[in-house]
Formats: C-alpha cells, structure tokens, sequence
C-alpha cells in the first residue's frame, strides 16, 4: 500500500509543480476520468497533457492539492482509493486565493509493476433543498 499511497500523494504534489507531463505519467494509457468541470465525462488520455496544462493555465500559479484523509483497499493488482482532497489556487486575474474541499475516488491497477490511475472522481455535494447549489464551503469537520 506505500507504493499506492506514494503515487497518490506524488501525482498531488506535481500539480504545485506544475508539471503536466510528470502528472499524468500516473494515469494509465486509457482511463476513465469524472472530474469537477464540465462535461460529465472526461476523455481520459494518459498520454496528452494538454487538458491538464490548459486548466493549469486559468491560474496564476499551479495549485497546491493536499489529500487527507487517504483510505487504500488492495486485492492483487487492482486497488481503490478515497479521500478528501483540498485545491488551493489563485484565479488567473485575481489576487485572492480560494480553497476547495472536495471528495475523491480512484482505482488503480498495476501495470508493469507500477501502480496506476485507471479511474478517477472528483465531486463536491450540493443542496438537497431544490437550489441544488454546489456545497463549495464545506470542510472535512462540516
């Protein structure tokens, strides 16, 4: 689980470096991928960083991702992972930072001896109360 926990924890902390290319050298050739922005799925291409390096650009520094939180369940070469991960980041034309918690699932398989992302999700709650409003403040105490 150290070698899962390791992937986890490097791919986060590329982002910081901002470091596309190095990021997603932890996602398989083909993966399956549901992340925060639109649209409901993403096509997920371990091979291209351009997506990732886009996105990277609507910020005036890469972000920082911390996980918390990080549960790990294995059966032979295959493993899921959740947890609570929180993106810190500066709008590109902003001056002010913005924190956001969010949850995360990923399934991982071995592959050539080397643990990767093979499916991720990323979503945040929203009201139950009809305004179905994104719960964006919330904290892994709330």
């Amino acid at each position: 689980m150290d070698k899962i926990r390791e992937a986890i924890e490097g791919k986060a902390s590329l982002l910081q470096q901002g470091d596309a290319k190095a990021i997603m050298s932890y996602y398989a050739p083909s993966f399956v991928e549901y992340t925060l922005a639109p649209p409901l799925r993403q096509p997920g291409d371990g091979r291209n960083p351009a997506g990732l390096e886009a996105w990277m650009a609507t910020f005036e520094a890469p972000p920082r991702r911390e996980v918390t939180q990080l549960e790990i369940t294995t059966d032979g070469d295959v493993a899921f992972a959740t947890s609570l991960d929180c993106l810190t980041a500066v709008p590109r034309g902003s001056t002010e930072p913005f924190s956001l918690w969010f949850r995360v699932t990923l399934g991982l398989r071995r592959i050539d001896g080397r643990w990767l992302v093979t499916h991720e999700h990323e979503s945040v709650p929203f009201e139950m109360d009809g305004s179905f409003r994104a719960s964006t403040g919330l904290t892994p105490t709330d």
